[in-house]
């Protein structure tokens, strides 16, 4: 059982590695910046939480319901859109530093509730029907690794979705440490990158969708 855990932690770091800097990514690390550490982690379990249900309804056979041909050029087109808008707010996102009277107590900033967070990295990717697509490949392959065991593919996929997790909260920690070492003009910069990044994941997005359509 340790051994297929470790293969689930491994995949999880390699996941975490080569395709963690997506538009879950750059609104993680905006979130820490510019809200702190707590609600970038309120983020990410969003994302974490988003992730296993899609394991498990690919495991379940429900995920086509996602990738149907019908459906998947629609749910493409909005979750382009939807990260377009992301983008454009982060874009035009001003850096504001408050003084507060009394030095020597924090600043409080009011900002959405906890459970915005959690919506906002649920819904970044379950509308998004590539990272469907992905995970149903996934899926696949380590259920034929293991030969449709339950037991083993529940404690492989406890083991990755658990690595991606922390080393998201890991990246949102990075993001929060060096934030003290920020200018406004290097977090201004910051917001503009992430945002055309954000806008250039959607614009693709539409256009993948719609060129597979066609094709």
């Amino acid at each position: 059982m340790l051994g297929i855990l470790i293969e689930g932690a491994l995949l999880g770091l390699a996941l975490a590695t080569f395709f963690g800097f997506g538009p879950a990514f750059f609104s993680l690390v905006q979130t820490s910046i510019h809200r702190g550490f707590w609600p970038a982690v309120l983020l990410a379990l969003g994302v974490f939480l988003n992730d296993s249900l899609m394991v498990i309804l690919c495991l379940m056979g429900a995920a086509q319901i996602i990738t149907e041909p019908s459906n998947y050029l629609w749910f493409g087109i909005a979750g382009g859109l939807i990260l377009i808008i992301f983008g454009l707010v982060t874009f035009s996102r001003k850096v504001v530093t408050e003084v507060p009277e009394n030095p020597g107590l924090p600043v409080k900033i009011s900002g959405p509730r906890w459970f915005t967070y959690i919506a906002k990295g649920f819904f970044m990717n379950i509308i998004n029907p590539f990272v469907w697509v992905f995970w149903i490949g996934v899926v696949v392959g380590i259920s034929a690794r293991y030969g449709g065991d339950g037991f083993k593919l529940t404690y492989f996929f406890a083991a990755t979705l658990l690595t991606v997790f922390l080393t998201d909260i890991a990246k949102a920690y990075t993001a929060f440490s060096i934030k003290r070492f920020l200018n406004q003009k290097v977090i201004g910069w910051f917001n503009k990158v992430a945002g055309i990044g954000l806008i250039g994941f959607g614009i693709f997005l539409i256009v993948k969708v719609i060129w597979n359509h066609f094709t």
